[in-house]
């Protein structure tokens, strides 16, 4: 029924989710792992590679840094998608908002995340965190992007949409491009039906927010997403918020601020949102003076 696909860069953590998968899964599946522990091959090549021999047609993306609580989850994938054929790709954590800015799978300012999961901390002295976010208090919650460490669609669907292998060669955004990919004939949704343990807190670096860019660049026609229905004063706080949170990041990683007048001119920030466009603008000139 369930094809398992995992990326693996440590041997331990493979045994560990392949004998956490086998005591609580309880319907008939496989996993199909490779050693990628040298980055051989970037995540959209190797998940376009080995979803291609997958025998099952459920075929779920995971990391193998989780531990997956809910007893006879592979059930509650299935009866997912055999109730709610409109429904294309399904994770744990996602948001609601897209924004034009480069960011992860949400935008900032206003609440439009959605989890179920017990973040556990890898890098940093912290308890583990319990993230449940469920406010409208539903099983299934649709959003615009989720992240990869849970991703699950169907064999029907990865015929028709293949992870971007040519635009994005390493570890980054894979799962928010093909969230929206496939989000443009079928629902990307989250499910408070299973809770994931996630053993490490993710982080950026500059490769990533190379490929965010190329994202943005992909998508700029299409984004902002706005699956939650913000209204539009609503959207402008977002984008403020998102677009500065990513000029931090710009600077907390020593690169170029001529990104940041890129991704306005770009992105399409004068047509979509005028106002805020030359207010960002102003911002980064300021920035920039400073820097000289």
């Amino acid at each position: 029924m369930i094809s398992i696909i995992i990326s693996s860069a440590d041997a331990g953590m493979l045994a560990q989710v392949s004998e956490n998968v086998a005591s609580t899964i309880n319907v008939p599946y496989e996993i199909i792992a490779r050693d990628n522990s040298k980055g051989q091959m970037g995540l959209c090549e190797l998940y376009n590679t080995l979803a291609a021999t997958a025998r099952y047609d459920i075929l779920c993306f995971m990391h193998e840094d989780i531990i997956i609580n809910t007893a006879n989850w592979g059930k509650v994938l299935v009866e997912n998608f055999i109730n709610h054929p409109e429904i294309g790709l399904l994770g744990v954590v996602g948001g609601s908002y897209k924004p034009l800015a480069p960011s992860t799978w949400g935008g900032l300012g206003i609440s439009n995340d959605y989890a179920n999961i017990i973040q556990t901390f890898k890098y940093k002295k912290k308890a583990p965190l319990v993230c449940y976010r469920n406010p409208h208090n539903v099983r299934l919650q649709r959003v615009a992007c989720i992240d990869g460490l849970f991703m699950c669609t169907t064999k029907k669907i990865f015929s028709q949409y293949k992870f971007d292998e040519k635009t994005f060669k390493g570890f980054h955004v894979y799962d928010i491009d093909y969230a929206i990919t496939v989000g443009q004939q079928y629902k990307v949704a989250v499910t408070f039906d299973i809770q994931i343990n996630h053993l490490s807190e993710g982080g950026y670096n500059t490769a990533w927010m190379l490929d965010n860019l190329k994202f943005q660049e992909k998508w700029n026609n299409i984004l902002p997403l706005n699956i939650e229905g913000f209204t539009r004063q609503q959207q402008i706080h977002i984008e403020k918020v998102s677009f500065k949170h990513f000029v931090g990041n710009l600077l907390e990683l020593n690169m170029p601020i001529s990104y940041a007048f890129k991704v306005l001119w770009k992105d399409g920030y004068l047509q979509k949102f005028p106002s805020l466009f030359f207010k960002l603008h102003y911002y980064v000139l300021k920035l920039k003076i400073k820097a000289l």
